[in-house]
């Protein structure tokens, strides 16, 4: 066995993972006699006159980020075999083309060693290798290695806060348990429990517990949101244990344990502090990757993809190898804090994360650490899986309000530019809200204007109550109000529908625009208040179509109910008067409140100020 320090493993599906789940592991000829078997998570043994190539998301390199990050110039690929075969390294360019490396022909039992150049690696590319057997064969081991040793040191505090999810935290913490080689880098879980059902209480809590002893924390508190659980991961850390890394990581997770080694091996091997951050994919559709990264548009101040990359791509469709995009090295602004690695110097620099509850914090920590000095990365090959967003209806829902208040909290810190471009897109987002019937989502949006514009100080002293606000605003409206299926109401009547097909070119759309906001300038039929007009899809509820009507139901995104939207002139006006009002008014004040949000950044991310906030009584 290598002595040099391991940066990732080869890896096997689990037992009996379906083949869109394989394909992030192996990639397998269709000539193939017979499937590979996994034998462990990290061998497997291929039939013989078969090709199998491990130049797939789980087991190639991502040499571009390493080629740029770290300190190493080279990597040694070793695999230990027993059987007649070939092997065969490949390295790709950053646009997805092939090039052979080296290779070498084997017919026993052996250890295989090729050291690759980080050098062609500058702007992106992989290297893999792939397998030709000509007997029965066996890989035992395989990985990818330093060639010197690493600068930083290896210890993490891992954090897991949760609310009222303790199936799936005790999920998380036996993943992390299942894995001897993830036990050994760990010094602590950290878990702050902020909701009523309590992980505690599961059935199988203590045999999972059993695995880490005293290294498990659980901490009860208030539900101060994500921010107040990853808050309390990182002050736990940095006063209860010496851990180099803190992990910030969600209780609805699963996750693919050797991440966890992989993200640390990069931060320390890294030529600067780095925050190294997991991808995502969904949960539900396992093969699919969410996005390589994402950046900050600062013209709009809004999260979105960064520059050449794609959203839900599907590696069983799609394989890594064929797939030019995934080649380039992503830069990233931020790193989601569904899996994050933060060292603990940067911590210990920038101080702890915003008390912004949900929303945001993450992207602003991100931006906070790269003024600091301190870059993040977003690694591919390290990734949890989580529900797709798709699935959620948290642009419109209770969420709307911080997601609009911490954007602009986040944009007061760190939007060089006019607010102009900010304010502007949120009164877009308004006007189609309101085209949309979806009145509790302007109501509360313009309560997280308002407390925005209040100042920081009033950021903090809502932190514990701005949740239960949020719920009552949102209990005024019918938007909100979700039912269990349409049947619950009488059938839709089909009456008064124009056409509410999707307009096709500018003319078309800005036709339906126009008739639409003539239709809200009407008042409603009262009749479709009481029977709707429509059941409308998920996919379907779209501008042109909730423009043209007075009462439909919707479906919400996880498709277990409907909201009965319900026209209303006075409400409408209403609504947009004060919305429009509010983004005069944080045009206007938007440099003045902006610097008090920047003096204010060291008290809201101190400790001493988190620990006032952690006193917040339970319940």
């Amino acid at each position: 066995m290598t002595d040099r320090a391991l940066l990732h493993r080869i890896l096997l599906p689990r037992a009996g993972e379906p083949l869109d789940v394989r394909s992030l592991y192996t990639d397998e000829a269709v000539t193939n006699p017979r499937r590979a078997h996994s034998l462990s998570r990290t061998s497997v043994a291929i039939g013989a006159e078969s090709e199998v190539s491990f130049g797939t998301y789980f087991n190639a390199f991502p040499a571009g980020y390493w080629r740029r990050w770290s300190v190493l110039t080279s990597v040694v690929l070793r695999v230990e075999l027993a059987g007649e075969c070939r092997i065969d390294v490949y390295r790709s360019k950053a646009d997805g083309s092939r090039i052979h490396v080296d290779g070498a022909a084997t017919d026993g039992a052996t250890a295989l060693e090729f050291e690759i150049d980080l050098g062609p690696f500058e702007d992106g590319g992989w290297i893999w290798f792939d397998v030709t057997t000509y007997d029965d064969v066996r890989v035992d081991a395989a990985g990818w290695y330093a060639t010197v040793p690493a600068p930083g040191a290896g210890r993490v505090a891992v954090g897991i806060p949760t609310f009222n999810r303790p199936a799936d935290c005790v999920a998380a913490l036996a993943a992390i348990a299942s894995d001897p080689l993830v036990m050994d880098v760990v010094d602590a879980v950290i878990v702050p429990d902020q909701g009523t059902r309590k992980v505690r209480d599961r059935p199988d809590f203590d045999d999972v517990a059993a695995h880490f002893g005293d290294r498990l924390r659980i901490h009860d508190q208030a539900n101060l949101g994500g921010s107040g659980g990853y808050s309390r991961i990182m002050y736990e850390a940095l006063t209860t244990t010496d851990a180099d890394h803190i992990l910030f990581m969600d209780d609805d997770i699963e996750i693919e344990p050797d991440s966890i080694l992989r993200a640390l091996a990069l931060a320390r091997f890294a030529t600067v502090p780095t925050l190294v951050g997991g991808q995502m994919l969904n949960l539900q559709a396992r093969s699919h990757l969410h996005v390589m990264g994402e950046r900050i548009d600062r013209s709009r101040f809004m999260w979105g993809g960064a520059d050449n990359v794609e959203y839900d791509h599907d590696f069983a469709e799609k394989p890594l190898r064929e797939s030019a995009l995934l080649h380039r090295r992503i830069d990233v602004d931020y790193n989601g804090w569904w899996m994050c690695l933060i060292p603990r110097v940067v911590a210990e620099t920038i101080g702890q994360p915003l008390p912004l509850f949900i929303k945001w914090d993450d992207a602003e920590y991100g931006l906070r650490a790269r003024a600091a000095g301190f870059p993040t990365v977003t690694l591919p090959g390290a990734a949890i899986w989580h529900m797709a967003w798709s699935d959620k209806d948290d642009a419109i829902d209770w969420q709307a309000y911080f997601h609009l208040r911490n954007r602009l909290v986040v944009a007061a810190l760190h939007s060089p530019e006019s607010a102009r471009g900010l304010v502007l897109d949120t009164l877009k987002a308004t006007t189609k809200h309101l085209l949309c019937l979806e009145y509790s989502t302007v109501a509360i949006q313009n309560m997280a204007v308002r407390d925005f514009l209040a100042g920081p100080d009033h950021l903090v002293d809502i932190l514990p109550t701005a949740l239960g606000d949020v719920h009552r605003a949102r209990r005024e409206y019918p938007d909100a109000v979700v039912l269990p299926s349409s049947t619950a109401l009488p059938p839709a009547s089909g009456a008064d529908v124009p056409d509410v097909s999707m307009p096709v070119g500018a003319v078309a759309k800005v036709s339906r625009l126009a008739r639409g906001l003539v239709h809200g300038l009407r008042p409603a039929k009262d009749g479709h208040h009481e029977t709707p007009q429509l059941n409308v899809p998920t996919m379907d509820s779209r501008w042109f179509l909730l423009s043209q009507v007075d009462g439909v139901t919707v479906t919400t995104a996880d498709g277990r109910g409907v909201v009965y939207r319900k026209r209303d002139r006075a409400v409408a006006a209403t609504l947009g008067r004060e919305a429009l009002a509010l983004r005069r008014e944080l045009l206007r004040r938007f440099p003045e409140v902006s610097e008090q949000y920047r003096r204010a950044v060291p008290e809201l991310t101190s400790k001493e100020r988190w620990e006032r906030v952690f006193s917040t009584p339970v319940g």
